[in-house]
């Protein structure tokens, strides 16, 4: 790591003395943040990481003074910047939105809610600028700054992109458009609060490689707030973890993954997912050391997890994707398969998924993995109806699904599962966790009444390993692991032959994403349906995948055993793939971050 760690003669650009976060609720109020002492120093990385409701985020947001007015804080808050020293507790409304921009600033989650759409990005980062300038700085100097600031976080052509809306930028460009407008004032702090969580891996690598940035270049202290350790473990000087309020323990962060104190610590590690132990049981052979000759000949030494990166990046010609051959049964055979979007307004459709051949045998779990546009969510509707097939064939269950009216589709339902990415917008959040279990048995005529299939419910419940009891709740009621357990539980009610997962744990804290992935083995094992397992993680399609299918541009570029594509990948996207997942172990992934920076200089 580069960044400045603790140094005692310079006073800490945020520290956190005895912060206490109390909420008040319609029952007893809720203490979100017990008595913590936390500081981050200048030109370092902190990183608060820990499950959802340990008070990370509560903790960053009391660093501007951002909390509801349900909560109370005591204690003291201290933010240090060219405006002085402010007390974020005992502050007014306008020393608070003085320092709000000029000493800190704030990358939200998800960009796409934090951008006004109905604002250039231009217009939005002047918008800074104009409010702390008091009107000194003319709309041609302010648009001057946003273009240039647009251009420092790499936005290609800034001149003309200014005056684009957030609407017109991908997820990555609107990430770096929100960390832009932390950055234009020259804020000493940014607070980043899970800013690589929904984004695809090589995305991802971008924006940390941007973070950093801001730390080497511009000079801020960065205070992080992620569940991802391996996002920690690439870019953090020092780590605090926190639990139900309080902190656990904090320590520099290559003496925290080698050496972690508290067992709180040990199991938040050990739940991180890892390319090579998954499913596939491919142990210590991960991803192997790929050999550079053109021959395709395999070196036959092995390294552990994230192992032999260097060769990974070898530009060799990619071969061609032979389809292998379906299998008697297979439930989804798709032979040069085009799907499709149909045009708006008198234009021309969308092929978005372009001539693709794969299948997905009786009982077995295929995993389809890419970027965001790669197509894999098309493919997934595609075969639940939901995506029209342009071209080829798609057949699903033995009906092809080009050409296929809404009334051939009525017996398939039963037999096909969906489990969403976001159980809390799938959920009815008027119905009770049984009646929309319940939903599917009604509809299906295999329930009179959401009564009369309690017992099914009840079954379905204990079987996802939740108590019958929380059928009786209401979604909002259930945390994010328990509404995807329910949804999980939802799709299983019909005992369909098929089912689609459409990244169901990319939202979900590491721990809890090991329980719902071990829950979904477990019960694909015992039930033996098959699936099409959604993700843009390789660790997670490793985890649960007998097969995996790479797609790109709604193209496939590899697809192989799991065995295959991660130990030994032949196509140079998939390698890149591999390589921009960060892996959780600072001293690997500094050689991981040298050689991924290497190869975009090269390309």
């Amino acid at each position: 790591m580069t960044g400045t760690t603790e140094n005692p003669g310079l006073a800490p650009v945020a520290e956190i003395r005895d912060l206490k976060v109390r909420f008040a609720t319609d029952d007893a109020p809720v203490d979100a943040v017990k008595g913590i002492d936390v500081s981050a120093h200048a030109g370092e990385v902190l990183a608060i990481v820990g499950e959802s409701g340990s008070g990370k985020t509560v903790t960053a947001n009391a660093l501007l003074g951002l909390l509801p007015e349900t909560a109370t804080m005591s204690g003291a808050v201290i933010v240090r910047g060219r405006g002085g020293e402010t007390d974020v507790v005992h502050a007014s409304p306008a020393k608070l939105r003085a320092m709000r921009g000029r000493d800190a600033a704030m990358v939200f989650q998800e960009p796409s809610t934090a951008l006004n759409p109905v604002y250039t990005v231009g217009w939005q980062i002047a918008e800074g600028l104009r409010a702390h300038h008091e009107g000194r700085l003319s709309k041609k100097e302010a648009k001057a700054k946003a273009v240039d600031i647009l251009r420092k976080v790499g936005i290609p052509d800034p001149d003309r992109r200014v005056d684009d809306f957030p609407h017109q930028f991908s997820g990555g460009q609107k990430q770096r458009i929100v960390i832009a407008m932390a950055l234009v004032l020259n804020a000493g702090l940014i607070i980043a609060d899970e800013p690589t969580t929904a984004l695809d891996v090589t995305v991802q690598a971008e924006i940390l490689e941007l973070l950093r940035a801001c730390r080497d270049e511009f000079g801020a202290t960065i205070v992080l707030i992620t569940h991802n350790m391996g996002v920690v473990a690439d870019l953090a000087d020092r780590v605090v973890v926190m639990l139900r309020g309080d902190i656990v323990e904090q320590a520099p962060v290559r003496e925290l993954f080698a050496n972690p104190q508290q067992e709180y610590t040990r199991e938040l590690l050990a739940a991180v997912p890892h390319v090579g132990q998954g499913k596939s049981a491919l142990g210590a052979t991960t991803l192997g050391t790929l050999s550079e000759d053109a021959a395709g000949d395999r070196d036959e030494t092995r390294s552990p997890a994230g192992g032999g990166v260097s060769s990974r990046f070898a530009r060799s010609t990619t071969p061609e994707v032979i389809a292998p051959q379906a299998p008697e049964g297979s439930l989804i055979v798709a032979r040069a398969c085009e799907i499709g979007y149909p045009g708006r307004f008198g234009r021309g459709g969308v092929v978005a998924v372009k001539g693709v051949d794969f299948h997905v045998g009786p009982g077995e779990v295929v995993g389809l993995v890419g970027e965001s546009g790669s197509g894999k969510t098309t493919i997934g509707r595609a075969v639940v109806g939901l995506t029209t097939v342009v071209g080829g064939s798609l057949r699903v269950l033995g009906q092809e699904m080009n050409g296929v009216k809404t009334r051939q589709l009525s017996p398939l339902r039963p037999e096909i599962g969906f489990v969403f990415q976001d159980p809390a917008t799938s959920f009815n959040p008027l119905l009770s966790i049984a009646e929309c279990i319940a939903e599917p048995l009604v509809v299906h005529g295999k329930a009179s009444s959401v009564a009369a299939a309690r017992a099914r419910v009840d079954e379905l419940l204990d079987a996802v390993r939740l108590p019958t009891n929380f059928g009786d709740r209401f979604p909002h009621e259930l945390s994010g692991g328990q509404r995807q357990r329910a949804s999980l539980a939802r799709a299983l009610a019909l005992d369909p032959k098929l089912l689609i997962a459409d990244e169901p744990t990319s939202a979900l804290d590491v721990s809890v994403q090991a329980k719902v992935l071990e829950l979904f083995v477990q019960l694909q094992a015992e039930l033996g349906f098959a699936s099409l397992f959604i993700s843009h993680d390789l660790a997670v399609i490793d985890a649960v995948s007998d097969r995996i299918i790479v797609l790109q541009q709604g193209r496939i570029q590899e697809q192989g055993t799991t065995a295959q594509v991660l130990n030994d990948p032949a196509n140079t996207y998939t390698k890149e793939l591999l390589a921009a997942l960060p892996v959780p172990d600072p001293v690997e992934q500094a050689e991981r971050r040298a050689l991924w920076q290497a190869v975009r200089r090269r390309a």
